[in-house]
């Protein structure tokens, strides 16, 4: 299982300070980033979208006319019910991605991990600690469970209702406003594109600021200094062998 395990972005699976393969984490967030832009399009056709359907084949004139002489006809208008399963499976999949990828035990079940780590090959691998990343990845969990309150309010209230034993909340009511998800999705693209194009990981980066004033202990051994080691280390070593041909 060690074996099938190391293959993926460890640098070391049994060490105590895990390091992961950075260019895999780049590829993994710009695979997913479609999941916020796919996540945007749906809330701005759900809102600026109209949700009625107006049957073509019922319009008729009622030979009246309104008090600004507009002619007014009659059809069969259905509204639309907002399904949200697809959505919610989107947001699940991406939930049980952040999670698992913080577990050096449980990463291997992750399907873009493992298709990130296949387009990486051949690639220069860019050791980064393992712990800063499941500190980015806890917001991105944060938000996708905002996303799915929003998206499922019913299910929500119920759970909600069942763990007080009482009912606390309607079944019937939206808690979350439009602007929060809109807002968490586009803070998400945001992030993730910073990581895929720029190479910057906001998380990574909230996480030391945290670490610096106190608030959170530094775990990782050399955080901020591995890639400037490694590359030393393998310009000693060149011109170590070049001396001594």
């Amino acid at each position: 299982m060690n074996n099938t395990k190391s293959i993926l972005w460890f640098k070391d699976f049994n060490s105590k300070n895990i390091l992961i393969n950075e260019t895999v984490v780049r590829i993994r967030a710009g695979l997913l980033i479609l999941v916020p832009i796919f996540l945007s399009y749906t809330l701005y056709n759900a809102v600026f979208c109209g949700n009625w359907i107006v049957d073509t084949n019922t319009l008729h004139d009622t030979m009246e006319t309104d008090f600004n002489e507009r002619i007014i006809y009659s059809a069969e208008v259905v509204h639309k019910i907002k399904d949200w399963s697809i959505q919610t499976y989107v947001l699940l999949f991406i939930l049980f991605e952040m999670l698992i990828g913080m577990s050096k035990y449980l990463s291997f079940l992750s399907p873009t991990i493992w298709l990130s780590t296949l387009l990486s090959r051949g690639k220069q691998p860019v050791w980064k600690p393992l712990i800063p990343k499941r500190y980015a990845w806890s917001i991105g969990a944060s938000f996708i469970t905002v996303c799915l309150i929003f998206f499922n309010p019913d299910i929500f209230a119920y759970y909600v209702n069942i763990i007080f034993g009482k009912e606390l909340l309607s079944q019937s009511k939206q808690y979350i406003s439009f602007y929060i998800p809109i807002t968490l999705i586009w803070i998400c693209f945001g992030f993730m594109w910073m990581e895929t194009v720029l190479g910057f990981c906001a998380g990574c980066y909230l996480h030391s600021l945290l670490v610096k004033v106190g608030i959170l202990k530094d775990e990782c051994i050399e955080c901020g200094d591995i890639e400037s080691y490694d590359a030393k280390k393998a310009k000693e070593d060149y011109y170590k062998n070049l001396n001594n041909k």
